[in-house]
Order: structure tokens, then C-alpha cells, then sequence
């Protein structure tokens, strides 16, 4: 398998149709953006015409949630091949999933189930990432899920997580929005967890919002993207890109989006944070 291209040392945006436009005339130096490929999964029309533009001088990540990676039911033929003829056409730097698994017995669900964190589960997800990376021709990276209910388990999850990475030979993406919730809902210690993952797998990093629960209030967390990045997922963030050195990182707002610029402040937030780590390693070299 060919080396991957890598992202940009920024931080970047989640891409939406209401920026569009915004995104297209920004100035900004080092803004990538990434997008979910389901959403382009056609045959024409605006969206496309959009990322094409955006492509033609920015740096593009695909971060699917559609292939059930953790899934028992066989790959979706049609998904797989769309998302090939996208690659194909954006050739975007980076590709990534998530450790879970959407489908079960020819019935989708709309949300991304945890899998059991046994050896039996790590060694059929390390086996269907090495069939969907040889699939698409490319190495991905899979994302931590978010935990909502402690299980039972064989591994704790950075060890799962660093052990399928090593097995398959694909990347990691790093939701620290996931962690912190992990953290409230079961108990988690976010910056164990941090110090557990090796940096030299780490290939992103994502933080986002998140929402207390409408009856628990918040002893228990929703990952809603719905809401600024908080205070605890910044500080999370500052003592990762210090353990694992400066990463790309994307600022994730998937409902009640703000204007443009409100995401643009969060980001110049994360850039100072990357750029810190960079001057810091280059100092130090």
C-alpha cells in the first residue's frame, strides 16, 4: 500500500453548506476541511460543484460513518464503491471511521454502537480494517467511540484501540470530546487515557461540544456537536498536543451551527495550541 498523504499541521473545520461560500473566499492560511463522504454520495448537483472548488486549494478529509467497521453483516458493496469513486475524484489527504459498527442483520441504526472490548472483537475489527484498507487502497484511521454504559470488558480502551492500530497497521483518530464524555458517563480518567496512546499513531485529533443530558443533567453527557468546545475538552486538548506533539486538528459543530466566523474563532483557538507545539519542537531540535 502506497504512504498516505497527511494533513496539514492546522487546525481545521468541518465543512457545511451554509459556509459554503465563507469557506470558499477565507483567506486563511493552513485551514483544511473535512466532510462525511455519505453526504456526497451523488451523482451531480451543488455539493459536489462546491467541493470541487474547495479541493482545487485546500487540504480534505474524508471522516466516514457509514462502513460499520465492527459490524458481523459483509462490507456494503454500494457504499464501498461510492466512497472509492469519491477518493478517487478528491483524492482527499486523509480517510477516516470509527471503531463501532452501525448495521446488524441487513438493518441500519443511526448511531455508532460501541463494540464489546474482547479479543475475539479486536481481532474481527483488526481483520475488517485490513479488508477496507485493501478495498480502498489506502490506510485509514478510526476513531475512539463515545461510551454512554460501562461493559464488561477484556481490555481497557487505549490498550484495545493501540492494539488493533498495530495489528491492522491503520491510524488514529482521537475524539477528545469522546474521552471527556467517556469520562462523565463511565468513570474514564481523560489524561490516563491521553498518556496510554502512543503520538506516533495519533494522525488527528477532533474536539467538538457536547450537551448535559435533558432528564440527568450533567453526571451524564451527550456527544450532541452542538455546543462550542468546552473548557475541560481544551484544557484536554493543550495536555495532548504536549504528550503526543503537534497534530492536525479539527474543530467538529455538526447541529445549531454559528455564522463562519464562530467557527473561525474556535479554530484560531486550536492553531495557537498547534503552533505552540511546533515552536516548541523546533526549539528543541
Amino acid at each position: 500500500m502506497p504512504p498516505a498523504p497527511s494533513l496539514p499541521l492546522h487546525a481545521g473545520l468541518g465543512l457545511k453548506p451554509d459556509h459554503y461560500r465563507a469557506a470558499l473566499e477565507t483567506g486563511c492560511d493552513g485551514l483544511w476541511f473535512e466532510v462525511h463522504p455519505e453526504n456526497y454520495m451523488v451523482d451531480g448537483g451543488p455539493r459536489l460543484a462546491w467541493l470541487e472548488a474547495l479541493r482545487a486549494n485546500r487540504a480534505l478529509s474524508f471522516h466516514g460513518v457509514g462502513a460499520s467497521l465492527g459490524g458481523l453483516d459483509p462490507f456494503n458493496l454500494d457504499h464501498l464503491s461510492r466512497l472509492k469513486q469519491l477518493i478517487g475524484r478528491y483524492e482527499p489527504e486523509q480517510i477516516s471511521e470509527h471503531a463501532t459498527f452501525s448495521a446488524h442483520e441487513g438493518r441500519y441504526h443511526a448511531d455508532l454502537l460501541p463494540l464489546p472490548r474482547t479479543h475475539e472483537a479486536l481481532s474481527h475489527l483488526s481483520d475488517r480494517i485490513d479488508m477496507f484498507q485493501s478495498s480502498l487502497g489506502r490506510r485509514i484511521l478510526i476513531e475512539n467511540p463515545t461510551n454512554y454504559l460501562p461493559f464488561t470488558s477484556e481490555l481497557d480502551e487505549p490498550d484495545f484501540l493501540v492494539t488493533v492500530a498495530r495489528t491492522s497497521g491503520c491510524g488514529l483518530l482521537m475524539d477528545l470530546n469522546n474521552i471527556w464524555i467517556s469520562a462523565a458517563n463511565v468513570g474514564v480518567d481523560p489524561y490516563a487515557y491521553v498518556r496510554a496512546i502512543p503520538g506516533e499513531l495519533v494522525g488527528e485529533i477532533h474536539v467538538a461540544g457536547h450537551s448535559p443530558d435533558p432528564v440527568l443533567g450533567g453526571r451524564f453527557l451527550i456527544d450532541s456537536h452542538d455546543e462550542p468546545v468546552s473548557g475541560g475538552v481544551w484544557h484536554l486538548l493543550k495536555f495532548a498536543l504536549e504528550r503526543w506533539g503537534p497534530k492536525p486538528v479539527l474543530i467538529e459543530r455538526d447541529a445549531k451551527i454559528p455564522p463562519f466566523e464562530d467557527l473561525m474563532s474556535e479554530r484560531s483557538r486550536a492553531e495557537t495550541l498547534i503552533l505552540r507545539q511546533k515552536q516548541m519542537a523546533h526549539d528543541a531540535a
